[in-house]
């Protein structure tokens, strides 16, 4: 296949950066996007040109560090994907595909698509753990677990913290990331000891790190690789206010 791409060029915070278009020919279906844009790269270093700047580690759909904007989409017209897992059989020969990275002013750009997700880890160390002594590893079966609570929460407990949802939310909220680190520790004893103050500081750094809040668009489910149901927005709400009315931190 013979491919234009029309990719996001900029090469640190304080560079405006733009778009720059790329031409690449012989691209096979069965690559995946990620390798299609190493032959870029080896291209480019050919030419003697800066090779495109873009973060990805596992290339198994499991780190979610390969964060692109395709066409629009964050991670690309799959769903339940990751970027490394999108395949160029999905585009047709003759294409012209949009590379951008994600656009929130809590994610600003390093250099080309790779963005600044500090934020998240932030969240996380606001609230975002447990810290009951467990000792050595316990017996499965020594704290009684529903299986449907376990479920929930090991549903939640998914989210890869990649980023998609807030790429995709028209607000750039952060809630069903938030949403999830939340929903998986409230299903389960360990994570009870944390629970009065857990959302509101997670709520807490979350606003101040420039997130908007959900306004039920539902994009964020929609991109998210791992399928997060927006029920834990819901239950990230009722944390919030729990808290909130009962006075208890």
């Amino acid at each position: 296949m013979n491919l234009t791409l029309q990719m996001w060029r900029q090469r640190n915070l304080s560079d405006e950066g733009g778009m720059v278009q790329y031409e690449i020919s012989d691209v096979s279906p069965e690559m995946s996007f990620l390798e299609m844009l190493d032959i870029l790269n080896e291209s480019l270093i050919a030419r003697g040109q800066e090779p495109v700047a873009f973060d990805d580690d596992c290339r198994e759909g499991i780190c979610g560090m390969c964060s692109l904007v395709i066409n629009g989409i964050p991670h690309g017209p799959d769903s339940g994907t990751t970027v490394c897992q999108l395949h160029m059989r999905r585009f047709q020969d003759g294409d012209t595909i949009y590379i951008e990275p994600w656009r929130s002013r809590a994610f600003p750009v390093l250099r080309d698509l790779i963005v600044d997700r500090n934020a998240f880890d932030r969240i996380i160390q606001a609230g975002g753990y447990i810290s009951v002594n467990t000792g050595g590893t316990p017996d499965a079966n020594a704290i009684p677990v529903a299986k449907s609570e376990a479920d929930l929460s090991m549903d939640a407990a998914s989210c890869i913290g990649c980023g998609a949802c807030v790429a995709a939310c028209p607000n750039a909220s952060a809630m069903l990331f938030v949403g999830a680190k939340v929903s998986q520790f409230r299903h389960l004893p360990q994570g009870h000891t944390e629970r009065a103050r857990r959302a509101t500081r997670m709520v807490e750094q979350m606003d101040a790190e420039g997130f908007g809040n959900c306004t039920n668009h539902y994009e964020c489910m929609a991109v998210c690789p791992k399928e997060i149901d927006v029920r834990v927005i819901a239950e990230l709400n009722q944390e919030f206010l729990r808290t909130e009315l009962t006075g208890s931190e």
